[in-house]
């Protein structure tokens, strides 16, 4: 009579963390402020203001959107701060920088929010492959978050998982 198979992994302690669980929906947008400046490169205020007062920023509703410049110009603050008091009734968020930085940023909110006091002492496995675009700080902001409350920290899949941490038994 052959032995009954024990699955080992799904009986331990182990905990696995999936950031792609807390992937916020909604669609992400780009925003290139180069288009409205002359040439692409200079920024001349009274054109910029009429842009801005005549854009459909309705489109904009329910989304994440990250203002950049694909030029070298040089964008007053200023600039930034009116689109996205345009923006500010439609979008989700808004932010300066390019479609990672946004996902770093939606992250860094996300996992600052977290209780992950039911983690303490236990062993947690971050899972690594995702189907979403989870940006590599985030797995920087959650080890922070994580590494003072678990006994250890590995990263990939239970059956083949890399070590990153273990809490040392003087602690």
């Amino acid at each position: 009579m052959a032995e009954e198979i024990v699955n080992r992994i799904a009986n331990s302690k182990l905990v696995t963390f999936n950031l792609e669980d807390y992937y916020p929906p909604g669609q992400r947008i780009a925003f290139d402020v180069s288009d409205w400046l002359l040439e692409g490169f200079v920024l001349r205020e009274k054109d910029f203001r009429e842009r801005a007062l005549e854009h459909d920023w309705s489109q904009y509703a329910n989304s994440f959107v990250a203002l950049y410049c694909s030029t070298d110009a040089i964008v007053p603050a200023w600039a930034y701060m009116l689109l996205t008091s345009y923006l500010q009734p439609y979008s989700k968020k808004t932010i300066v920088g390019n479609l990672e930085d946004l996902e770093s940023h939606l992250y860094q909110e996300i996992i600052d929010k977290m209780d992950v006091s039911g983690l303490q002492g236990k062993p947690v496995i971050v899972k690594g492959c995702a189907n979403k675009p989870i940006p590599k700080n985030a797995y920087l902001f959650l080890i922070n978050k994580l590494q003072p409350v678990v006994a250890s920290l590995m990263y990939g899949e239970a059956c083949s998982s890399v070590p990153l941490y273990k809490k040392s038994k003087n602690r």
